[in-house]
Protein backbone atom coordinates (compact mmCIF):
# COMPACT_ATOMS: atom_id res chain seq x y z
CA UNK A 1 0.00 0.00 0.00
CA UNK A 2 1.18 3.36 -0.95
CA UNK A 3 0.19 6.62 0.28
CA UNK A 4 1.04 10.27 -1.50
CA UNK A 5 2.04 13.24 0.85
CA UNK A 6 1.80 16.81 -0.27
CA UNK A 7 5.03 17.04 -1.54
CA UNK A 8 4.76 13.85 -3.76
CA UNK A 9 6.82 12.04 -1.18
CA UNK A 10 5.51 8.10 -1.59
CA UNK A 11 5.81 6.20 1.66
CA UNK A 12 4.84 2.60 3.00
CA UNK A 13 5.24 1.14 -0.23
CA UNK A 14 6.12 -2.63 -0.27
CA UNK A 15 8.73 -4.09 -2.06
CA UNK A 16 8.74 -7.52 -4.32
CA UNK A 17 10.61 -9.15 -1.58
CA UNK A 18 11.16 -9.00 2.33
CA UNK A 19 15.07 -8.27 2.09
CA UNK A 20 14.17 -5.24 0.13
CA UNK A 21 11.39 -4.28 3.09
CA UNK A 22 13.72 -4.71 5.71
CA UNK A 23 16.40 -2.30 4.04
CA UNK A 24 14.45 0.21 3.00
CA UNK A 25 13.01 0.50 6.83
CA UNK A 26 9.49 -1.08 6.50
CA UNK A 27 10.12 -3.64 9.15
CA UNK A 28 6.78 -2.47 10.81
CA UNK A 29 4.61 -3.19 8.37
CA UNK A 30 5.43 -6.34 8.43
CA UNK A 31 4.65 -7.52 11.04
CA UNK A 32 0.80 -8.87 10.62
CA UNK A 33 1.83 -11.02 7.80
CA UNK A 34 4.30 -12.37 10.35
CA UNK A 35 1.98 -12.53 12.99
CA UNK A 36 -0.16 -14.47 10.28
CA UNK A 37 2.73 -17.07 9.47
CA UNK A 38 2.51 -15.36 5.93
CA UNK A 39 6.06 -15.64 5.57
CA UNK A 40 8.64 -18.47 4.59
CA UNK A 41 10.98 -19.84 7.22
CA UNK A 42 13.75 -17.94 5.56
CA UNK A 43 11.91 -15.05 5.68
CA UNK A 44 11.16 -15.34 9.32
CA UNK A 45 14.51 -16.23 9.71
CA UNK A 46 15.13 -12.85 8.28
CA UNK A 47 12.99 -10.92 9.98
CA UNK A 48 13.85 -12.23 13.07
CA UNK A 49 17.17 -11.61 12.60
CA UNK A 50 16.70 -7.64 11.73
CA UNK A 51 14.71 -7.15 14.75
CA UNK A 52 17.07 -8.60 17.63
CA UNK A 53 19.11 -5.09 17.57
CA UNK A 54 16.95 -3.07 15.69
CA UNK A 55 15.08 -0.44 17.69
CA UNK A 56 11.93 -0.80 16.06
CA UNK A 57 12.12 -4.63 17.47
CA UNK A 58 9.74 -3.76 20.94
CA UNK A 59 7.54 -1.78 18.29
CA UNK A 60 7.47 -4.84 16.34
CA UNK A 61 6.79 -7.64 18.81
CA UNK A 62 3.91 -5.40 20.04
CA UNK A 63 2.16 -5.29 16.81
CA UNK A 64 2.60 -8.64 16.58
CA UNK A 65 1.21 -9.82 19.66
CA UNK A 66 -1.54 -7.53 18.92
CA UNK A 67 -2.55 -9.25 15.65
CA UNK A 68 -2.41 -12.81 17.07
CA UNK A 69 -4.93 -11.57 20.31
CA UNK A 70 -7.05 -10.18 17.51
CA UNK A 71 -6.99 -13.54 15.68
CA UNK A 72 -7.87 -15.37 19.35
CA UNK A 73 -10.53 -12.84 20.33
CA UNK A 74 -12.31 -12.78 16.57
CA UNK A 75 -12.82 -16.69 16.10
CA UNK A 76 -16.14 -17.90 17.69
CA UNK A 77 -16.26 -21.58 17.54
CA UNK A 78 -19.13 -22.92 16.77
CA UNK A 79 -21.73 -23.70 19.77
CA UNK A 80 -22.63 -27.27 20.53
CA UNK A 81 -25.80 -28.40 21.61
CA UNK A 82 -26.85 -28.90 25.04
CA UNK A 83 -25.04 -32.01 26.35
CA UNK A 84 -28.71 -34.14 27.16
CA UNK A 85 -30.52 -32.49 24.06
CA UNK A 86 -29.84 -35.93 21.88
CA UNK A 87 -30.75 -38.16 24.49
CA UNK A 88 -33.81 -36.16 24.99
CA UNK A 89 -34.78 -36.66 21.38
CA UNK A 90 -33.36 -40.43 21.34
CA UNK A 91 -35.91 -40.61 24.30
CA UNK A 92 -38.80 -39.05 22.67
CA UNK A 93 -38.43 -41.23 19.35
CA UNK A 94 -38.62 -44.30 20.99
CA UNK A 95 -41.59 -43.27 22.99
CA UNK A 96 -43.18 -42.42 20.10
CA UNK A 97 -41.91 -45.61 18.40
CA UNK A 98 -43.38 -47.64 21.37
CA UNK A 99 -46.82 -45.82 20.99
CA UNK A 100 -46.77 -46.53 17.39
CA UNK A 101 -46.13 -50.04 17.95
CA UNK A 102 -48.98 -50.30 20.51
CA UNK A 103 -51.48 -48.64 17.88
CA UNK A 104 -50.40 -50.44 14.50
CA UNK A 105 -49.17 -53.84 15.32
CA UNK A 106 -48.34 -54.33 11.10
CA UNK A 107 -45.16 -51.98 11.53
CA UNK A 108 -43.28 -52.35 14.93
CA UNK A 109 -39.72 -51.69 13.09
CA UNK A 110 -40.63 -48.17 12.05
CA UNK A 111 -38.92 -46.61 15.16
CA UNK A 112 -35.47 -48.87 13.93
CA UNK A 113 -35.01 -46.63 10.66
CA UNK A 114 -35.62 -43.59 11.89
CA UNK A 115 -32.93 -44.24 14.89
CA UNK A 116 -30.33 -45.32 12.93
CA UNK A 117 -30.52 -42.32 10.32
CA UNK A 118 -30.39 -39.60 13.37
CA UNK A 119 -27.44 -41.67 14.98
CA UNK A 120 -25.83 -41.21 10.84
CA UNK A 121 -27.05 -37.54 10.95
CA UNK A 122 -25.15 -37.00 14.31
CA UNK A 123 -21.85 -39.05 13.05
CA UNK A 124 -21.94 -36.85 9.84
CA UNK A 125 -22.08 -33.68 11.81
CA UNK A 126 -19.24 -34.77 14.25
CA UNK A 127 -17.09 -35.55 11.32
CA UNK A 128 -17.58 -32.14 9.48
CA UNK A 129 -16.86 -29.94 12.97
CA UNK A 130 -13.61 -32.12 13.16
CA UNK A 131 -12.84 -31.61 9.36
CA UNK A 132 -13.94 -28.04 9.38
CA UNK A 133 -12.87 -26.57 12.00
CA UNK A 134 -9.55 -25.79 11.04
CA UNK A 135 -10.18 -24.50 7.55
CA UNK A 136 -12.97 -22.47 9.15
CA UNK A 137 -10.45 -20.93 12.13
CA UNK A 138 -7.71 -20.18 9.43
CA UNK A 139 -10.13 -18.61 7.02
CA UNK A 140 -12.13 -16.48 9.93
CA UNK A 141 -8.71 -15.75 11.66
CA UNK A 142 -6.91 -14.02 8.59
CA UNK A 143 -10.21 -12.20 7.86
CA UNK A 144 -10.81 -11.19 11.19
CA UNK A 145 -6.32 -9.93 11.12
CA UNK A 146 -6.84 -8.09 7.75
CA UNK A 147 -10.18 -6.30 8.58
CA UNK A 148 -9.67 -5.62 12.50
CA UNK A 149 -5.93 -4.05 11.51
CA UNK A 150 -6.94 -1.98 9.91
CA UNK A 151 -5.97 -2.95 6.23
CA UNK A 152 -2.40 -3.35 7.20
CA UNK A 153 -1.38 -6.98 6.14
CA UNK A 154 -1.79 -10.08 4.03
CA UNK A 155 -4.23 -7.81 1.81
CA UNK A 156 -2.41 -4.74 1.65
CA UNK A 157 0.91 -6.51 1.08
CA UNK A 158 -0.55 -8.03 -2.42
CA UNK A 159 -2.69 -5.22 -3.31
CA UNK A 160 1.19 -3.01 -3.48
CA UNK A 161 2.59 -5.77 -4.98
CA UNK A 162 -0.09 -5.41 -7.74
CA UNK A 163 -0.33 -1.64 -8.28
CA UNK A 164 1.55 -0.62 -11.56
CA UNK A 165 3.15 2.64 -9.73
CA UNK A 166 4.74 -0.05 -7.14
CA UNK A 167 5.66 -1.96 -10.02
CA UNK A 168 8.00 0.21 -11.33
CA UNK A 169 8.88 1.93 -8.45
CA UNK A 170 10.34 -1.39 -6.84
CA UNK A 171 11.34 -2.94 -10.50
CA UNK A 172 15.19 -4.14 -9.54
CA UNK A 173 16.34 -2.30 -12.72
CA UNK A 174 14.51 0.94 -12.50
CA UNK A 175 16.38 4.42 -12.76
CA UNK A 176 15.30 7.88 -11.53
CA UNK A 177 16.34 10.45 -12.68
CA UNK A 178 15.37 14.41 -12.10
CA UNK A 179 15.05 17.74 -13.72
CA UNK A 180 13.62 20.70 -12.52
CA UNK A 181 10.83 22.63 -13.79
CA UNK A 182 10.75 26.25 -14.90
CA UNK A 183 9.25 27.80 -12.21
CA UNK A 184 9.65 25.86 -9.28
CA UNK A 185 9.81 22.29 -8.25
CA UNK A 186 11.07 19.14 -9.96
CA UNK A 187 10.34 16.03 -12.24
CA UNK A 188 11.24 12.86 -11.03
CA UNK A 189 11.11 9.92 -13.71
CA UNK A 190 11.43 6.57 -12.83
CA UNK A 191 11.76 3.91 -15.83
CA UNK A 192 12.12 0.23 -15.86
CA UNK A 193 12.67 -1.47 -18.89
CA UNK A 194 11.56 -5.01 -17.16
CA UNK A 195 8.17 -3.50 -16.95
CA UNK A 196 8.26 -1.21 -20.11
CA UNK A 197 7.05 1.49 -18.59
CA UNK A 198 8.08 4.54 -16.50
CA UNK A 199 6.49 7.07 -13.78
CA UNK A 200 6.52 10.72 -13.62
CA UNK A 201 6.51 11.87 -10.20
CA UNK A 202 5.83 15.90 -9.71
CA UNK A 203 7.15 17.55 -6.90
CA UNK A 204 6.57 21.36 -5.70
CA UNK A 205 5.02 22.54 -9.38
CA UNK A 206 2.73 25.00 -9.51
CA UNK A 207 -0.36 24.03 -11.14
CA UNK A 208 -0.65 25.30 -14.51
CA UNK A 209 -2.78 28.65 -14.98
CA UNK A 210 -6.79 28.78 -14.97
CA UNK A 211 -8.55 26.81 -17.96
CA UNK A 212 -4.62 25.14 -18.47
CA UNK A 213 -3.09 22.17 -17.57
CA UNK A 214 -0.01 20.15 -17.91
CA UNK A 215 0.34 17.48 -20.72
CA UNK A 216 2.26 14.40 -20.72
CA UNK A 217 4.53 13.10 -24.51
CA UNK A 218 6.07 10.92 -25.33
CA UNK A 219 8.99 11.13 -28.03
CA UNK A 220 9.49 8.37 -30.32
CA UNK A 221 12.71 6.93 -31.55
CA UNK A 222 11.44 6.52 -34.90
CA UNK A 223 11.43 10.38 -34.89
CA UNK A 224 7.22 10.50 -35.78
CA UNK A 225 4.58 12.50 -33.92
CA UNK A 226 4.36 12.97 -30.22
CA UNK A 227 2.98 10.77 -28.55
CA UNK A 228 0.10 12.26 -25.85
CA UNK A 229 0.06 10.27 -22.68
CA UNK A 230 -2.95 11.95 -19.80
CA UNK A 231 -2.99 15.43 -18.72
CA UNK A 232 -2.21 16.79 -15.03
CA UNK A 233 -4.76 19.35 -13.43
CA UNK A 234 -4.13 21.05 -9.67
CA UNK A 235 -5.90 17.68 -8.35
CA UNK A 236 -3.40 15.14 -10.89
CA UNK A 237 -0.75 16.94 -10.05
CA UNK A 238 1.02 15.45 -7.50
CA UNK A 239 0.02 11.96 -7.79
CA UNK A 240 2.27 9.64 -9.49
CA UNK A 241 1.63 8.78 -13.73
CA UNK A 242 2.32 5.94 -15.44
CA UNK A 243 3.44 5.51 -19.15
CA UNK A 244 3.92 2.42 -21.15
CA UNK A 245 6.28 1.88 -23.78
CA UNK A 246 9.31 3.12 -23.03
CA UNK A 247 11.07 0.92 -25.06
CA UNK A 248 9.86 2.87 -28.39
CA UNK A 249 10.16 6.22 -26.57
CA UNK A 250 13.23 8.76 -26.30
CA UNK A 251 12.17 11.41 -24.57
CA UNK A 252 9.18 12.53 -22.45
CA UNK A 253 8.34 15.84 -22.71
CA UNK A 254 5.56 18.33 -21.03
CA UNK A 255 3.58 21.26 -22.30
CA UNK A 256 0.89 23.93 -21.16
CA UNK A 257 -2.27 23.01 -22.65
CA UNK A 258 -6.20 23.83 -22.66
CA UNK A 259 -8.18 22.05 -20.26
CA UNK A 260 -8.80 18.56 -21.83
CA UNK A 261 -5.35 18.10 -23.19
CA UNK A 262 -4.80 18.63 -26.51
CA UNK A 263 -4.20 15.58 -29.71
CA UNK A 264 -0.60 17.74 -30.65
CA UNK A 265 1.26 20.03 -29.10
CA UNK A 266 0.56 23.90 -28.92
CA UNK A 267 3.32 25.13 -27.21
CA UNK A 268 6.92 24.74 -26.70
CA UNK A 269 7.72 21.98 -23.94
CA UNK A 270 8.57 23.15 -20.72
CA UNK A 271 10.54 20.43 -19.65
CA UNK A 272 12.27 17.32 -21.89
CA UNK A 273 14.11 14.49 -20.32
CA UNK A 274 15.49 11.76 -22.00
CA UNK A 275 14.80 8.05 -21.49
CA UNK A 276 17.47 5.30 -21.02
CA UNK A 277 15.44 2.59 -22.19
Amino acid sequence: MSETTGGGFIRRMFANDIPTDLAEGRVLELAEIYALDAVSDDERAMIDDYIKDAPEGPEFLERVRQARETLAVSFAPEEEPPAALFDNIMDRITKDAVAQTVAEPAAPAAAAPAVDDLAAARAKREERQRTGGARRWIVGAAAAAVIALGGIGVGAYVSAQNDPVNQVLQAQDVQKQSAAVPGGGTATISASSAKDSFVVLMDGVAPAPDGKVYQLWTLPKDGSAPVPQGTMDAQTLSKPAVVKGLSSASSVAITVEPTGGSTAPTTAPVLVVALNA
